[in-house]
Formats: C-alpha cells, structure tokens, sequence
C-alpha cells in the first residue's frame, strides 16, 4: 500500500468517526461478533468479517489497517457498503468487487 494511500485511509476514515458511531450502536444492537451462518459478504457487519480468521485475512489483504483503525470502534458495527461512501474514496468500486469475490469463496 502507498504512503499517499495509507494517508488517505487514515485521514478518510478518522472523518467518519462521528458519524459512524449513531450507525453502530443500531447495527451493534443486532449484531454479534460470531460470523454469519450464511457466509460473508460486503453487506456484513465488518466485525462479523473481522471474526471470521478467513475473512479478516480478506480485509488484510484488500484494506490494509482497516481492523487495527483507531476509529474501528466506531465503524466495526457497519459494513463495508455503508462505510464507503465515508471513507473519502479509499474504499472504491473496485476493492468492494474484489473483497465480495473473496469472501464468496469462504462459503
């Protein structure tokens, strides 16, 4: 990852912070960290990927720091389709077609 973009995740993802924290406590209230029954997906909570070590070695690989954000507390609870458009164009079109195709193949 280049420093330009490891830059913009940070910067991108601290500005969501607040606005993510009403949206997880809705998602949170029901949402368990075990992961889904059905598999993964882009529409997963992000904790439930984070939980699943397959699918936390996805968001590796795709979105490096994304776990280990310090603003992850606040966003874990949404999922990587609704943290899009917060995240000030780190995570694109792309890097949601590609982390759906790996997720799909954990299932």
């Amino acid at each position: 990852m280049s420093k330009s973009l490891m830059i913009a995740l940070g910067l991108g993802l601290s500005t969501l912070a607040g606005a993510a924290v009403a949206q997880t406590a809705v998602t949170s209230a029901a949402t368990t960290s075990a992961p889904a029954d059905k598999g993964l997906s882009v529409d997963s909570p992000i904790v439930d990927i984070a939980a699943h070590p397959e699918g936390k070695k996805v968001l590796d690989a795709n979105l490096p720091m994304l776990t280990t954000h310090e603003a992850y507390e606040s966003f874990k609870g949404m999922s990587l389709k609704e943290l899009q458009p917060l995240s000030g164009g780190v995570i694109t079109d792309e890097a949601l077609t590609k982390i759906a195709a790996d997720l799909a193949k954990l299932s």
